[in-house]
């Protein structure tokens, strides 16, 4: 019998290192942090400006798009405003001068931005004041007069309240024109003297809070919105007053007459405007303090004097008057005028307004 012949051992290949690496068992971790430790670079006086630069450079490549995205931002943000802007005025624009809304949000945006209706001279009229004087005529009509404007029938009463409204701050901007010319102003104290002395005298209403309540209900007004047209108002009799030189000249030349003697009854039927002067001055009736139908500066100067006196020259803002006490009956009196009436208004105002005539930006 043959013998076997011995078989070889098969070789079995190496294994390779990285492999052997891998199957190597993971590191404690006191070495981990040995060897973490042992990479960190040392930082040293001369090597800081060289690591801070390299730190910067990585960041910037964060940074960089960062910034690129918030300026991106900002442009967007920009550009929507404006196209809101745009919009907004636009649409403002076509509301105010092609359709003449006057609703209650336009009224307040006419009050922040200065739209102008019309233009006299070199100076605007701002469309704020416009819709300040329609808005109040439209209030009283829809809540005293139960006037409906939508109603077509109404039409002609609605274009006829827009052109007096927009005559009227035409006119109140001459009166400024001249007032600055003059050198005139009205002060707020004196607005407030007025208000007092017609509220002493009962005329608008018994309370602050009737008084509020009426001006609310009639005209849709604020005490302060009746404040503004009030001192409109005295700003015009102011202007007159100065510029009126012949009546007020008239009015001192009665006072030094009566001062030097002269009969009351007699001067009043020769020099005065009133429609008593038939009557020696004589008015027709006694008047009490809160009497509607006597300028409320006479009632109050009639109400200091004793029977026999006359006052000096009273301006009620229309008319120079001098009044004179006949008997006191109670709270009520009998007295005599002579009265001289100021010139309208329109008699300085309508000369400028030829000379620097008024542009309007709507037709009504």
């Amino acid at each position: 019998m043959k013998k076997l012949k011995k078989l070889k051992k098969p070789k079995v290949p190496e294994v390779p290192r990285v492999l052997k690496a891998a199957l190597r068992r993971g590191k404690s971790t006191e070495e981990k942090v040995t060897e973490a430790l042992a990479n960190v670079p040392r930082i040293t006086n001369e090597t800081v400006t060289e690591h801070r630069e390299e730190v910067l450079s990585s960041a910037r490549k964060y940074i960089y798009p960062l910034q690129h995205s918030k300026h991106r931002i900002v442009r967007i943000s920009i550009g929507l405003f404006i196209g809101v802007l745009i919009v907004f005025f636009a649409y403002c624009g076509i509301a105010l001068y092609k359709l003449q809304s006057n609703s209650t949000f336009l009224y307040g945006v006419t009050k922040v931005i200065p739209f102008p209706v019309a233009k006299t001279g070199n100076r605007w009229v701002s469309y704020e004041s416009y819709l300040f004087e329609l808005r109040r005529n439209l209030h009283y009509y829809q809540t005293q007069q139960a006037t409906n404007f939508a109603d077509k029938k109404n039409k002609s009463q609605l274009q006829g309240l827009k052109q007096l409204a927009l005559q009227q701050v035409v006119d109140d901007a001459y009166v400024k024109q001249l007032a600055a010319q003059s050198h005139v102003s009205v002060t707020d104290r004196e607005v407030d003297n007025e208000v007092a002395l017609v509220r002493s005298q009962n005329r608008l209403g018994s309370s602050d809070r009737v008084f509020k309540d009426v001006l609310n209900e009639f005209w849709g007004w604020s005490v302060d919105d009746f404040k503004r047209e009030l001192k409109q108002q005295l700003l015009a009799q102011k202007v007159v007053a100065k510029l009126d030189t012949a009546t007020v000249a008239r009015a001192d030349s009665a006072l030094a007459q009566l001062n030097g003697g002269a009969d009351f009854a007699t001067l009043a039927a020769q020099v005065s405007d009133s429609p008593t002067k038939a009557n020696g001055g004589q008015f027709p009736a006694p008047i009490g303090e809160s009497d509607r139908n006597v300028a409320p500066q006479i009632t109050s100067q009639l109400f200091r004097l004793k029977p026999g006196e006359f006052s000096g020259v009273i301006n009620t803002g229309f008319t120079l008057e001098i009044v004179k006490v006949g008997s006191v009956n109670g709270n009520k009196v009998t007295a005599s005028d002579i009265q001289f009436v100021f010139k309208d208004i329109k008699t300085y105002s309508g000369p400028l307004a030829k000379k620097q005539p008024v542009h309007r930006y709507i037709k009504v």
